[in-house]
């Protein structure tokens, strides 16, 4: 089996049995292709099937020494890993070559976060007056309310928004759905963004249901997105990195921050993996403290005591 065939097959294996997004599918591939394009330089152009454990060490070496930063190194070797799982799956091989491989150890960065008064001088600084006012306002407050990816943002229905019962459907990576709450701050901007600026755009067929619609009636993309809180994050003097993702950061960690049950943070946030949503523990000693001297039995001042 050569390259080709085998990445043919592995592109229709993420497709229909892991129902990954095509951005995720295309990433794969691309990392397969660099591994390949390696084994031809260094090693002979060998096959996947004549791969072993000494060639993928030497390509991780390749990619250290290059300076390749350590998260993108992980993600390569994930890649290779989801490869040689699919041709074992397929009776290809054997054994797999990367099964002692090791993925390098990372910094946990610290997500940029906001806090209630900077997320409230950005919605201070949408002019109202103006037509898509309220769908921005509309957009924050959703954001900050379900921490939504802003892929989910951009895809979420009018459907599947239920004002009763102050949740919305949403669905995340490999199409999976997760029901999330929403706040009614939120709730009552997308409102009053649908009676006065969405009822008044000539919708086009494909997004007739969708919530956020550019000015031409179409859905509003990522690129729009990032540049309006890019914008109002500049405004409001917010010197941070702010993105779309930072609401969602902000989401979680004042949920955390709050006593939230990390579970119940994993399941809002559509996090395959615990340790994912773990990151949002960075919490202040003052609130540590706290609830040490609360809950602990041998604080001296407990609820227990």
């Amino acid at each position: 089996m050569d390259w080709r065939s085998a990445g043919i097959g592995f592109k229709q294996y993420l497709l229909l049995e892991k129902s990954l997004s095509k951005n995720s599918i295309s990433a794969y591939l691309h990392d397969i292709k660099c591994f390949e394009n390696f084994l031809n330089r260094e090693a002979n152009g060998i096959g996947p099937l004549l791969v072993t454990y000494e060639n993928l060490l030497a390509y991780v070496s390749s990619l250290h020494a290059a300076g390749v930063a350590s998260s993108s190194q992980a993600r390569m070797i994930s890649g290779l890993r989801a490869f040689y799982k699919y041709l074992l799956l397929e009776d290809l091989l054997q054994n797999d070559p990367t099964l002692f491989l090791e993925m390098p150890k990372q910094a946990r960065k610290l997500p940029e976060v906001l806090g209630l008064d900077e997320i409230n001088a950005m919605i201070g600084q949408i002019d109202m007056s103006k037509p898509m006012g309220h769908r921005d306002k509309a957009m924050l407050e959703t954001l900050f309310s379900s921490g939504l990816r802003v892929s989910e943002l951009i895809g979420l229905n009018i459907s599947e928004v239920y004002f009763k019962d102050e949740f919305i459907k949403v669905r995340g990576k490999g199409n999976k759905e997760r029901l999330v709450p929403i706040g009614q701050a939120a709730l009552k901007a997308i409102q009053i963004y649908i009676n006065e600026t969405r009822v008044h755009l000539k919708l086009q067929k494909k997004f007739s249901d969708t919530v956020f619609i550019n000015h031409l009636g179409g859905g509003i993309s990522r690129v729009s997105v990032f540049k309006i809180i890019k914008s109002l994050a500049a405004a409001a003097g917010i010197r941070k990195n702010i993105s779309p993702h930072t609401f969602r950061h902000s989401f979680a960690t004042c949920l955390v921050e709050g006593g939230a049950d990390l579970r119940a943070v994993q399941q809002m946030l559509g996090h395959e993996s615990i340790t994912t949503t773990e990151i949002y523990t960075h919490l202040d000693r003052s609130y540590l403290k706290e609830t040490i001297r609360l809950y602990h039995p041998r604080s001296g001042k407990s609820k227990h005591t």
